[in-house]
């Protein structure tokens, strides 16, 4: 049996890359992928094609490797790890997400372009705003047919129109930028299929960006075309920053939305916690334990190491692809006690759900203000809210590079 420099294991024994969580833990990672913490923090693993690239499982590790310059987000180099079977992938290679795929400088070149947007203050600003957009969502679904289905009825819907608002969108089109959202993150799309998302996305924003230029509003979209006026952002640049930013800020969001929702049915005593109480950072604690335990972006961050890196007693060499995994580093037991078990009190602030160093999550402060209105409003206002089916019958996510919920039947 041979073993390859730098593995952790021999090379015949490297486990198979995604692993299919288990039907009766839907919260929880793959029992497949908590074992590869069994081999160490750094390990590898057999991906698409026979490939081996480094699963990265520690949570000081994921730390320490995010905010390292060494690794790369370039979806274009050799050795990167795919999401996606790169098979299926389109002739014309992966799709542009703006600065999601680009290193410093021009990473932070345009990434500065939008932060200010999203910075604590501002979106503070927005929660009488969110809340008035909750309010009138639930009020819709309760004055619908029942069951009712909580993730096209309010857990696309609201940040689909924060987000809309936001960019300067309309938000009669989110039929049709919530469909090309969800085959750009389907893990079962072809690359044909992807490609043409991404490009009917694409001509929207840009023909948006047009007309944004001709007559600028107060949105961000406006502020794009400025830029694009004054020479400072191609027209490209900005339409694929406009789609990275409509995709961002309505998928992940809605995917939390239901998954929450769910979990906190199957905890009553915590939801009560929730649902009861008047201090908001009761309600900010209780979003960060759940975005701590659930995750959403279950396939890893993904990298490519264009220097040799030493950490955790293994040598990542120039060339070979890093999948850091995110759900495994919020279960990491050396940072979260007990941490398979649901705590909405604990401290769980560490968590990376949104990442870490310069590519984490710039939309992060809207995404927990979202989250923070609508929790404690649903169960307040609808205090009998129940899931409609059994738990086992409830549409997970399995084919999608976001963890969520395909439907979630609810009644009350």
């Amino acid at each position: 049996m041979t073993t390859t420099p730098g593995t952790a294991h021999p090379v015949a024994d490297v486990p198979e890359f995604p692993a299919p969580r288990s039907s009766a833990c839907p919260f929880d990672p793959s029992p497949g992928m908590r074992a590869l913490s069994d081999h160490g923090p750094v390990t590898r693993v057999r991906s698409w094609g026979g490939s081996t690239p480094w699963a990265v499982t520690g949570h000081a590790e994921q730390k320490a490797l995010l905010s390292d310059p060494r690794l790369s987000v370039d979806f274009s180099l050799p050795g990167f790890p795919s999401p996606v079977d790169p098979r299926h992938s389109h002739a014309g290679g992966s799709p542009d997400l703006s600065f999601v795929g680009m290193d410093d400088p021009e990473h932070a070149r345009l990434r500065r372009m939008i932060s200010g947007t999203f910075t604590i203050k501002r979106v503070e600003a927005m929660r009488p705003a969110v809340q008035r957009m909750t309010d009138t969502f639930i009020d819709a679904m309760l004055a619908g047919p029942r069951p009712a289905d909580l993730v096209q009825d309010l857990a696309l819907p609201l940040p689909s129109l924060v987000i809309s608002e936001l960019l300067g969108v309309p938000y009669d089109d989110h039929a049709f930028f919530q469909t090309n959202s969800k085959t750009l993150v389907s893990a079962l799309a072809t690359g044909e299929e992807r490609h043409a998302a991404h490009t009917a996305l694409s001509s929207y924003l840009d023909d948006l960006l047009g007309q944004k230029t001709a007559a600028p509003g107060d949105d961000l979209l406006s502020s794009l075309g400025q830029r694009v006026a004054a020479g400072e952002l191609s027209r490209r640049e900005a339409a694929t920053m406009g789609v990275l930013l409509l995709l961002g800020g309505h998928e992940t969001t809605a995917n939390m939305i239901s998954l929450g929702t769910l979990l906190l049915l199957q905890h009553p005593e915590q939801l009560a916690a929730v649902r009861d109480t008047d201090d908001p950072r009761v309600v900010a604690d209780a979003v960060e334990e759940l975005l701590r335990y659930l995750s959403i972006v279950h396939l890893g961050r993904r990298r490519t190491a264009v220097e040799d890196i030493e950490i955790a007693g293994v040598t990542i060499a120039a060339g070979e692809g890093v999948i850091l995994l995110g759900e495994l580093a919020n279960r990491d037991p050396l940072v979260f006690e007990e941490p398979d078990r649901l705590d909405i009190t604990r401290n769980a602030r560490r968590h990376q759900a949104f990442g870490v160093g310069t590519h984490h999550c710039v939309g992060q402060p809207l995404a927990r203000l979202e989250l923070q209105v609508l929790y404690p409003t649903l169960f307040r206002r609808v205090p009998t809210l129940r899931a409609a089916v059994p738990l086992e019958d409830v549409r997970f996510k399995h084919d999608a590079v976001i963890y969520g919920l395909h439907a979630l039947p609810v009644t009350w």
